[in-house]
């Protein structure tokens, strides 16, 4: 199996990004959805200096972004938005793209469950029909009730991927997430089966493969059981700090992030920790992931 990784977790320049996970031996990397924020064609020069793949990006639904926003304008916009984002990866080569549909950390409706689902339906439509272009498929990811309240489980998932009835669309599930939220998590990974595109890596405490209670030999064969065998794991851990007398002092940084990149990284109970902290995570994950059968 390939193993890849998410970038949104440490804000740093992609050229360093690209040269850790080279050298500690990831296959690629999923570039996080702010295509504005990279020069497409440098970001695909480095990746080819060190051999790595983009095999996708994932969608970052801050404030704004929101395919079942109760204002037209705003679903249009986010629409647009992920159009974007699929230019970026046919540019990098990339042949998937992981949607949250709604803004992340909202937990209230906005309209009728009915009205929420047909706007998703139609806004998931018209992002699968512009990432057709480049043979690009979509993963509905559904996300623990804490950070949305629309998608949560993966039959949610498949039921929106057989309503918005495009050929490119199926289902990205995540360990940390489904650990919540499944009765019985490896029998939604067998459910999903031929409709997974992507599958998301963090323990039950959403730090790195082996920190947890998590079974990952286990979780690892059920995958290649339901026949996901070809596709990444994406490893998105997220450390919580410990703002505690017990936890230990925070190291410098060595890097910025903007408001905005702050905020979605401390909503998820993290913040920006040092390149040394980052990486010796990095490398637990991909060492824990490949002596569980990855």
């Amino acid at each position: 199996m390939y193993v890849c990784m998410h970038n949104w977790m440490r804000p740093e320049p992609i050229e360093r990004t690209i040269e850790r996970l080279s050298s500690l031996g990831y296959d690629g990397i999923q570039i996080m959805g702010e295509p504005r924020k990279y020069d497409w064609q440098a970001v695909k020069a480095q990746l080819d200096k060190y051999h790595l793949k983009c095999f996708g990006a994932v969608s970052i639904m801050l404030a704004g972004r929101d395919l079942i926003h109760q204002d037209y304008y705003y679903r249009q916009m986010s629409i647009a938005y992920v159009k974007e984002c699929l230019d970026m990866v046919g540019a990098l080569g990339g042949n998937m793209f992981t949607l949250v549909p709604n803004e992340v950390g909202r937990v209230t409706p906005r309209a009728t469950p009915e009205l929420e689902w047909e706007w998703a339906v139609e806004g998931v439509r018209a992002c699968a029909k512009h990432a057709q272009q480049y043979g690009i498929r979509i993963g509905l990811e559904p996300l623990n009730r804490f950070e949305t309240n629309f998608l949560n489980r993966h039959d949610q998932a498949i039921k929106m991927m057989q309503d918005v009835n495009e050929p490119n669309v199926g289902v990205c599930l995540d360990a940390f997430h489904i650990n919540i939220e499944e009765a019985d998590p490896y029998q939604a990974i067998r459910a999903t089966g031929k409709h997974l595109v992507d599958f998301h890596v963090a323990d039950n405490n959403r730090r790195p493969p082996g920190e947890g209670t998590w079974d990952w030999a286990k979780l690892i064969a059920t995958l290649k059981e339901s026949g996901y065998t070809e596709g990444p794991l994406t490893a998105e851990f997220v450390v919580p700090f410990d703002r505690s007398p017990l936890g230990a002092q925070m190291e410098d940084a060595g890097t910025e992030a903007s408001a905005e990149e702050l905020k979605f990284i401390r909503d998820h109970g993290s913040d920006l920790m040092s390149d040394a902290q980052y990486t010796k995570h990095c490398d637990a994950a991909i060492k824990h992931l490949r002596a569980c059968g990855a």
